[in-house]
């Protein structure tokens, strides 16, 4: 197994895509106007409670009032309360609470009225972004990750990932871990920490309890609502949650972020540091390493598997539908079952990465293709799961029904990443009719090459849709090659999967645009 990541920078935005053996599994974006990221930590105030629901709204800056339920809320939420109201006021400067005295912990079947007042200041932290008209889903119950390990506030308790399969090593963390545990603070130990010495887990907890003394001072005078502690930027928050030994390069296009990230690699992992790589080539980073090419072919209603087969994916506010299809492999095998394992088999490590690559959350119902042995079925069930085993999300797998469906739920904490994948027909007069590309921009590219030949440039390359780059470069005499005849210049063609098929731009022998 081996992981690529590609980190292209904008002046709007930053785009990751992490590679798996050369495939595109996952596509993230970090706006630069990004006011709520999942992990982000608020000093918000209570606006009503809602006993009905048994939550209440926090005001934490969004247009629409974030949602705390009465479970979200932890069972040290009144000691909490008690603390930030000290800070702020300023009666606390100590925030190891090794001698802050606790409150008594709230019922865990109690009502929100019992635990919550309007207008009551409180910190929270968003778990789950604003998604269509929804406000943000928020938890009082704080947890700060680091490398190996999270720390959480106002907890005593110790607990290890049930990743970690060995019993040994187990006790062994937990013992390290509960002679480094500071008073007050709750630990759960990552996988990642798995075989890490007590040094490594030690300055893990030591940057952790620098980041909430931090945030404790801006508490003080702060105003409501307002941030006081952000997620690590989204690179660096990516490498902290999947980097591992099975990682072979990190490209980045800019030089501000290639240092950052190049930093914290050096930190969390110093032997592997040089696989962090600057990108510098006046070929677009995602056009080098056909990045743009998978993103076009990946997203959309349609998806083309192996061997033929594909998928229809179909989207509900709360719903996806996958339908499997056999495509022309139904000629390919001996029987209608091995047919249908075959494909069910390489659908299924495409829905996997489809989930993942779009980060499709809530409920998913998969149509597999009919199979009458049990042992098929469970065989395709077996293999969804050790597909899906990679992804960080929480899900849960149900076996295939009497129908053969196989239904999936999957956290939403984020909106799904959405590419649109048509555009508007140029040939046609009906109205909001889409085609994914066809030819018809080639007069407009001529008439603005005579201009350019005109103004006596030396050397132009024409950057633009394969399709319509394919069109001027094939055959005999090809498009390009009448320009050359009548103006006695040679045009360089360069594809680009990233345009619409009408974009095409022009730039001069220095590679400026023009």
């Amino acid at each position: 197994m081996n992981y690529e990541l590609f980190v292209r920078s904008s002046s709007q935005q930053v785009d990751f895509a992490l590679l798996k053996d050369g495939k595109l599994v996952e596509l993230h974006k970090e706006e630069e106007n990004s006011k709520f990221s999942v992990g982000d930590v608020f000093i918000a105030k209570i606006r009503k409670t809602v006993p009905g629901l048994n939550a209440a709204f926090v005001n934490v800056g969004y247009e629409k009032d974030a949602f705390l339920h009465y479970h979200d809320l932890g069972p040290k939420v009144l000691s909490m309360m008690k603390f930030v109201k000290s800070v702020s006021t300023g009666k606390t400067r100590d925030f190891s609470l090794k001698e802050f005295p606790f409150e008594k912990e709230i019922d865990k079947n109690g009502s929100v009225n019992d635990a919550l007042k309007n207008n009551q200041s409180i910190l929270v932290q968003i778990v789950k972004e604003p998604i269509s008209t929804k406000g943000p889903r928020i938890s009082s119950e704080l947890s700060l990750a680091g490398r190996y390990i999270v720390l959480v506030p106002f907890s005593d308790r110790v607990s290890i990932s049930q990743k970690i399969e060995s019993n040994e090593e187990k006790e062994r963390l937990k013992r390290l871990i509960m002679s480094i545990r500071p008073k007050g603070f709750g630990v759960i130990i990552r996988t990642v920490a798995e075989g890490k010495k007590v040094a490594e887990l030690d300055r893990d907890l030591e940057n952790l309890m620098d980041r909430w003394t931090a945030m404790c001072k801006k508490l003080r005078g702060a105003h409501h609502p307002s941030k006081v502690l952000s997620e690590l930027n989204k690179g660096a928050s990516i490498i902290r949650d999947i980097f591992n030994e099975s990682f072979s390069a990190i490209h980045i296009d800019d030089e501000t972020l290639y240092l950052q990230i190049k930093d914290y690699v050096q930190e969390i992992a110093p032997k592997q540091e040089n696989i962090v790589k600057l990108y510098d080539s006046k070929v677009p980073m995602y056009e080098k390493f056909g990045i743009e090419r998978q993103i076009k072919t990946s997203f959309g209603k349609t998806v083309s598997g192996a061997k033929g087969s594909y998928l229809v994916i179909e989207h509900t506010e709360a719903l996806h539908v996958i339908d499997v299809n056999s495509g022309n492999r139904s000629n390919k095998s001996k029987t209608q079952e091995d047919t249908a394992l075959e494909v069910n088999m390489i659908a299924a490590s495409e829905v996997a990465r489809q989930l993942r690559l779009r980060d499709m959350g809530g409920i998913i119902v998969i149509d597999f293709i009919d199979m009458a042995k049990s042992e098929h079925r469970k065989k395709l069930f077996n293999h969804l799961r050790d597909e899906m085993s990679d992804d960080k999300a929480k899900h849960k797998i149900l076996p295939p029904s009497k129908f053969g469906l196989i239904q999936i739920t999957r956290q939403r904490v984020r909106p799904e990443v959405n590419i649109k994948t048509r555009e508007e027909n140029p040939d046609s007069n009906v109205e909001g009719e889409e085609i994914e590309a066809p030819i018809g921009v080639i007069s407009k590219i001529s008439e603005d090459l005579k201009k350019l030949f005109k103004k006596d440039y030396k050397k132009i390359t024409l950057n633009t849709h394969p399709f319509v780059a394919a069109f001027l470069t094939k055959g005999f005499p090809s498009v390009r090659t009448k320009w050359f005849m009548e103006h006695k210049k040679w045009v360089k063609i360069q594809p680009r999967d990233a345009y619409t098929f009408l974009e095409y731009h022009f730039h001069d022998k220095d590679g400026k645009e023009i």
